[in-house]
């Protein structure tokens, strides 16, 4: 058990080096050597973890990405109604994303680049499983007649499109402006979506 505690406490370092590198440098700058000095390991140490780079930084974003998924399904269980839910999802989607970036320089398709095909299949996934989360607060809205009908996936899938816009893919964190007025925005775009579902 302490092996399996203490492996995990490696990767877990290893992951928030490689966000201070990404940061600082972007993918190509960063090396294994540079990660494996940081953590204060051996090189070969990195390897036991992850089989490149490429895989270090996509892990990276899978943590980032499951790291959400706890937050929305924290939301999905709260209190709220189902219209408050998906709009604080919405915007926890939103932000969590931007704040998980913030400090980077470069965009994130600039820094990325290099790990764009991979990452792109792996977005594809990313958003399905926000969408399946979204999808059942959808449907309970539904059953509670509080929305108006129709597939769920479809429409959660529409909401996820809608704020997408809003996530920093294409502009570095400072480009797409301050944080609280990325919150309004998102807030105004969750709105809108949420009315043309709302039952009259």
């Amino acid at each position: 058990m302490r092996n399996a505690v203490q492996t995990r406490e490696v990767r877990e370092a290893i992951l928030d080096a490689t966000d201070r590198f990404l940061s600082r440098f972007g993918y190509k700058k960063m090396t294994i050597d540079d990660l494996a000095q940081e953590v204060g390991i051996g090189k070969g140490s990195i390897y036991l973890h992850f089989t490149s780079k490429e895989e270090i930084v996509l892990s990276h974003i899978d943590r980032i990405i499951d790291r959400l998924k706890g937050e929305l399904r924290e939301i999905a269980i709260s209190d709220a109604s189902p219209e408050e839910r998906l709009c604080k999802m919405l915007v926890t989607r939103v932000l969590f994303r931007f704040d998980s970036v913030q400090h980077y320089t470069q965009s994130l398709n600039d820094l990325l680049a290099a790990v764009r095909p991979n990452l792109l299949l792996r977005r594809e996934n990313y958003f399905a499983a926000e969408a399946e989360i979204l999808a059942r607060i959808i449907e309970e809205g539904q059953a509670k007649g509080d929305f108006e009908d129709g597939n769920p996936l479809e429409i959660a899938e529409t909401f996820l499109l809608a704020t997408n816009s809003l996530l920093p893919f294409s502009l570095t964190s400072q480009e797409l402006g301050e944080r609280g007025d990325i919150e309004k925005k998102t807030n105004r775009v969750g709105k809108i979506l949420l009315k043309g579902i709302r039952k009259i």
